[in-house]
């Protein structure tokens, strides 16, 4: 009974180290948010917004937050 329990305490431990590593998927961080994708046919970026322009992406997101993301000003 001893032999079993060991045997699958061990079991158990081996199957942890099997995880393997979480990376990232080709996703490069080491550009600031505002500088954007260009690109042709790039369907995120608002129509009129150039990359690089940050004073228009601060505004953005400040729009954002108040017209979508503020529930007081979604509930009626």
């Amino acid at each position: 009974m001893m032999r079993l329990v060991v045997l699958l305490t061990s079991a158990l431990v081996l199957a942890a180290c099997g995880d393997k590593p979480q990376t990232a998927s080709g996703v490069k961080s080491d550009t600031a948010s505002f500088q954007g994708v260009t690109g042709p046919g790039n369907a995120y970026n608002v129509p009129g917004w150039k990359p690089g322009d940050k004073n228009a992406w601060e505004q953005q997101l400040k729009t954002r937050l108040q017209n979508g993301q503020n529930e007081y000003n979604r509930v009626k």
